[in-house]
Formats: structure tokens, C-alpha cells, sequence
């Protein structure tokens, strides 16, 4: 049996999974694996590193910086969130991320990104806190529209959110069969149809399938949802989600309401904490 840890993303919704996985990680909890979506890889790698509290600490600490965040970073680079800065220096000199913990922990570390090309998922995992895996930890987490595709080896990627948000399904095709998913909407929630996107198209006119994913995207989604309902009241999965919509946006510059997001998420774990840890040890069936 082995026991996964799958993250959805959401931009700063991710701060609510950030309070939950803190509250694991001080009450030792253990996975195997771990696979993150866009901000579930950004926050979910620091469970491999095991650095309780520095998800919060450093969006707080940042929100307000134009570096960090801002139209200003958008005109200037191309990208909403300053991929210099928030992939090389804030994690290598303003709030260090702990490489060498990271790598000799033996969870395994998956994330998802788009395939501008294709439009389909690429799963990557990641070994070595280097400058390739905050490449694609950044790839993972780069929103179509505000931030430009991250070139990796070849490739052009985006936002994994968009082929594969709640990857359970990949996740159980390599063994995990014992799996906790922190999802950042409500259970029940289903995505709306999208919109047309006649006024994106000419943005993204170099990579037409990021347009197709984009159109269909609320499809899967909520294809994705009814598969991990089903597992869940099949007994395989455990999901943890907020019990109403998160009073954050996607994009937020207030500390106040990002601690509050993470409170809310605190809370979740304290309350399922039990539930969870007799969850993974119960006898495989």
C-alpha cells in the first residue's frame, strides 16, 4: 500500500492547504508521495523539506511587494508573479529553501504542467531542489494570460491546472492506492462552462491548444470532481475541503486575509487530523 498526498492549486486558496499541511507536518504525518498542482506544488514542496510555517510567513511578508505580485510585474517581465524573484531569489536568499532537506527526504515529489504544444498534462517529479525544479515548479504555477510559458529543455509549459487539476487518477496509475486529497473549493462545487475566449485568443495565438484546454478546461474539471467523489465514497480517498468558499481570491495583497485563509485551513487539519492518521493506518482491504 502506498499512501499519496494530492494538493489542487488556486493561487492564494493554496494558503488554506498551507495551514493544513502544517498542522500534518507538526503531528509528524507521513506520505509516500506527494503530487501538487500550481500553488499545491509551490506550497507542497516545503512538506518535503519539512519547513512548517514558511508558506505563510513569506507570502505575508511579500504581499505587498511589486516584485513579488503586481500589474507593475506584468508589464515589466511578462508575468503577474516575478519569475526571477519569486523563483530564484526569494527561495534561494530572502527565505531559504531547505534543499538539502528536501532531497534527503524519501517522499517522492510529483507536480503537473501544461504542454503548450499539446494541451495535454506533463507529470514531472522532482528530486533535486535545483534550478530546473523551480523552473517547473514555476511552470506548474504559471496562469495562462499573466505570465509567459517557461521553457524547459525544449518545451514551452503553463499552468498544470489546466489538464489536470486534481490528479488522483495519474497519482493512483503508479501505486499510490491510500490517498488524501486538500482540495481549495468547497465539496460539491462544480466549475461553470467557460466563457468565450474571442478577447484571450489573440494572446495566446502561438499556442492554440492552450486555447482549447482553456475552453474545456470546466468539463474536466468537474469530470476530475465526480472521479474523486467516487473514490471517496469507495473508501480509497480522503478529501479535505473547505467547508465554504474561501473568503480570498486568487490573486490577494492582504496579509490580513491571507492569514486568515491559512487559519481556516488550520482548523481543517486539527479538526480531521484523527480521521486522517486512522485513515492511512487502516488495514488494506
Amino acid at each position: 500500500m502506498k499512501k499519496g498526498l494530492v494538493l489542487e492549486g488556486g493561487a492564494m486558496r493554496g494558503l488554506f492547504t498551507a495551514g493544513i499541511l502544517d498542522v500534518l507536518m507538526e503531528n509528524r504525518v507521513r506520505f509516500d508521495g506527494l503530487i501538487g498542482v500550481s500553488a499545491g506544488a509551490c506550497f507542497g514542496c516545503n512538506y518535503k523539506s519539512g519547513q512548517i510555517g514558511r508558506v505563510i510567513r513569506y507570502n505575508k511578508r511579500f504581499a505587498r511587494d511589486p516584485r513579488y505580485c503586481s500589474w507593475r510585474s506584468l508589464f515589466r517581465t511578462g508575468d503577474l508573479f516575478n519569475a526571477d524573484y519569486c523563483y530564484r531569489e526569494l527561495p534561494m536568499e530572502l527565505d531559504v529553501f531547505d534543499a538539502a532537506a528536501f532531497e534527503a527526504d524519501p517522499m517522492e515529489f510529483y507536480l503537473v504542467a501544461t504542454d503548450c504544444a499539446t494541451g495535454g498534462p506533463v507529470y514531472r517529479r522532482i528530486d533535486q531542489a535545483d534550478e530546473k525544479a523551480f523552473q517547473w515548479i514555476q511552470a506548474s504555477a504559471s496562469m495562462p494570460i499573466v505570465s509567459r510559458p517557461v521553457a524547459i529543455d525544449g518545451g514551452e509549459y503553463l499552468d498544470g491546472g489546466l489538464s489536470d487539476a486534481i490528479p488522483l487518477r495519474w497519482f493512483e496509475s503508479l501505486g499510490y492506492d491510500r490517498n488524501v486529497v486538500i482540495t481549495t473549493r468547497p465539496r460539491g462545487y462544480r466549475k461553470p462552462p467557460a466563457g468565450k475566449l474571442r478577447l484571450w485568443k489573440p494572446f495566446l495565438r502561438r499556442w492554440p491548444k492552450i486555447c482549447d484546454a482553456m475552453q474545456y478546461h470546466s468539463e474536466r474539471y468537474n469530470e476530475e470532481l465526480d472521479y474523486l467523489d467516487s473514490r471517496v465514497q469507495a473508501g480509497q480517498t480522503f478529501l479535505i475541503a473547505p467547508e465554504q468558499p474561501l473568503e480570498i481570491s486568487r490573486i490577494s495583497h492582504d496579509p490580513d486575509q491571507m492569514q486568515r485563509a491559512y487559519e481556516t485551513g488550520r482548523a481543517a487539519g486539527e479538526k480531521h487530523l484523527n480521521t486522517v492518521l486512522e485513515f492511512l493506518a487502516r488495514p488494506e482491504i
